[in-house]
């Protein structure tokens, strides 16, 4: 996991850098978010869907994401998720199951470097919380089975990811990456206590003015 921070503090660095020599005469002057009278302002609505693997099985992933947007190269917004595991198993019970499902959430900080070009790297980051819980499902038919939570734990999240996007539309992206959530323990009994200790796939479909 070392690696992977170094790898994204890297890649960040070179946005900044590369960014920079884009616009070297205007980077001599300050930069404000509000007093600069040619600075681009946006924003964007979004989905986003995803797998991964929780507890030794297939996790499904569909939140969503809102951002301002500020002079084409930075998103700061909201973002947030929620997940269950055991999908195969739902999709075939025949017989009472558990299953790990919740929430996640927080500030979003999103840099993206050459925004303008059809196909650009934006390096989305969620800073934030969640909870997870561990449910029973009574299985009664194909159609009809009862829930029951038996234990839950919340945690505390860093999520930096990295993702190819594609201009579509001017309104319009479609994006595919990978993230990394860096949490804190998760205390559910017999469950391991670092729950999300895996990489999340997952595509992005945002609207809005970039």
């Amino acid at each position: 996991m070392k690696n992977l921070a170094i790898v994204f503090l890297t890649l960040f660095t070179a946005f900044n850098t590369l960014n920079a020599q884009e616009n070297p005469a205007e980077e001599r002057e300050m930069k404000t978010l509000f007093g600069n009278r040619n600075l681009h302002h946006g924003g964007y609505g979004g989905l986003t869907f995803g797998m991964d693997v929780i507890d030794g099985s297939y996790a499904f992933h569909s939140g969503f994401r809102a951002a301002w947007m500020i002079g084409h190269s930075f998103g700061l917004g909201f973002a947030g998720s929620g997940f269950s595991n055991n999908i195969e198993e739902m999709a075939d019970a025949q017989d009472d199951f558990y299953s790990l499902s919740g929430g996640y959430g927080g500030i979003l900080l999103e840099p993206v470097f050459a925004p303008r070009m059809p196909f650009h790297l934006s390096f989305p980051i969620v800073a934030g919380g969640g909870t997870v819980v561990n449910t029973r499902a009574e299985y009664y038919d194909d159609y009809d089975w009862d829930v029951y939570p038996e234990d839950e734990s919340f945690f505390l999240m860093l999520q930096p990811g990295v993702e190819l996007e594609m201009n579509l539309l001017k309104f319009l992206r479609l994006g595919a990456g990978v993230s990394w959530k860096f949490t804190t323990a998760c205390d559910l009994q017999g469950k391991d206590r670092y729950l999300f200790d895996h990489p999340l796939y997952q595509v992005s479909l945002k609207f809005g003015k970039f």
